[in-house]
């Protein structure tokens, strides 16, 4: 069910003890939804591990799916559902997903289940509920590539789908086997972004393959934005009867309308009742590609926002949102991880670049991250910067997405 911005916000301040509080203010009617207050995340989930008390719920958990989010840093947070709000969540999905597909299509499930995740699931939803009859192959993220390889060319399997991460490491593993599967005629990505250097290796062994996002959503935000077959890498365009999306201006909170311009991503649901989304900041930065006014307007994602996880190293503070835009204007868009050691009574921190480097390539990045966090030789906190393959790359267990932070300092006997 789908209902209007004013019974979302009666209802919550109505049910849920958490928006009674952030709407205290508000007035009765004559609002609109820019005058609303901002959900601050940390207020929103600081009390979500004791789901039964809970003061964002608007009802007490009796008819209701519960999963875990899987992001690429911090702790997971629970994501609540009842079971018609997942079934319009699935649904709505599924149409805008159908686009990419065909009739006919064999679809290899290979994203990740268990442990409360909802990806594998998620898109097995989807693709029940597809309009276009397709077939799905339920194989997750798990599957081993030697077996994935034979099953795809067994089964005529048409269509991969899974998070960029694991779809890589296949396509690497085909690479060095000398294997190509060109039966596959789409690779369907999502959970994270997809860079254009990385196109080339799936290229190699999916010769006939094209490459799109599968939509944009997330467990804990919903339903984001759909991909539509004339979305370039990154674009999306919204869900405009289920949800109300909004980038703002991540200085002043202004909203921005004009296209071109990043700012902070926030998005207000039309779907849920029982875990609420009102002006809920979903972590990316995003801008319009087209102008406003237009039908399910569409957008690009422009990175993570300026509200990123802060790392201690030494008596440093690294905020991984910062070294990812460092990386992009030094060398583009790529995949990259940020891992810290302990050695020799000093913390050791690495930049690992799934690209080749040239020497000037990592002596420039190296200078430019010294430069934006003041360390360097003289400074007690130098960055290695190196290349590696995709497959040395980290991947949350759960997930399956690249870790940004992967912490490899032991805290054995640590105060």
């Amino acid at each position: 069910m789908i209902w209007t911005l004013k019974q979302i916000v009666a209802h919550a301040r109505r049910a849920s003890p958490y928006f009674a509080a952030q709407l205290a203010q508000l007035p009765a009617s004559g609002w609109r939804l820019h005058e609303l207050p901002l959900t601050d995340p940390g207020s929103y989930w600081c009390a979500e591990q004791e789901l039964d008390r809970w003061p964002v719920l608007t009802a007490p958990l009796g008819d209701a799916l519960v999963f875990k989010t899987g992001g690429s840093c911090g702790s997971g947070k629970f994501s609540v559902y009842t079971r018609a709000e997942w079934r319009a969540f699935v649904t709505a999905f599924a149409r805008g997903m159908a686009s990419q597909l065909s009739p006919g299509d064999r679809v290899a499930n290979l994203f990740y289940a268990g442990d409360l995740y909802a990806s594998f699931l998620f898109i097995h939803g989807a693709l029940q509920h597809s309009p276009l009859a397709v077939s799905e192959y339920p194989f997750s993220g798990a599957v081993e590539s030697a077996l994935l390889a034979q099953a795809i060319e067994r089964h005529g399997i048409t269509v991969l789908a899974g998070v960029p991460a694991q779809l890589l490491q296949f396509a690497l593993w085909l690479d060095r086997h000398a294997r190509c599967l060109d039966g596959v005629r789409t690779i369907l990505y999502g959970g994270e972004s997809l860079f254009t250097d990385q196109l080339p290796l799936l290229a190699r062994v999916f010769p006939g393959a094209r490459c799109a996002s599968i939509g944009y959503a997330s467990v804990d935000a919903g339903l984001l934005g759909a991909s539509t077959p004339d979305c370039r890498l990154g674009e999306h365009r919204v869900f405009q009867r289920e949800t109300r999306v909004e980038i703002l201006d991540e200085e002043t909170r202004a909203p921005i309308s004009a296209p071109g311009i990043s700012g902070q991503l926030v998005v207000t649901s039309l779907t849920r009742q029982l875990m609420p989304l009102i002006r809920y900041p979903v972590g990316d930065r995003a801008a319009w590609v087209e102008p406003a006014g237009a039908t399910r307007r569409k957008f690009v994602l422009c990175g993570r926002s300026s509200v990123g996880q802060r790392v201690r190293v030494g008596a440093s503070s690294l905020f991984p949102d910062q070294i990812e835009r460092v990386i992009q204007r030094v060398l583009g868009p790529c995949a990259w991880q940020l891992q810290i050691r302990r050695s020799e009574a000093q913390d050791r921190v690495s930049v690992l670049l799934a690209r080749p480097l040239s020497p000037g390539d990592a002596g420039g990045l190296r200078l430019a991250l010294a430069a934006q966090f003041d360390a360097g030789p003289e400074g007690g906190l130098p960055f290695d910067v190196r290349a590696c393959a995709i497959d040395h790359l980290q991947r949350h267990a759960r997930s399956g997405k690249l870790l940004r932070v992967v912490d490899l300092r032991s805290y054995e006997g640590a105060s």
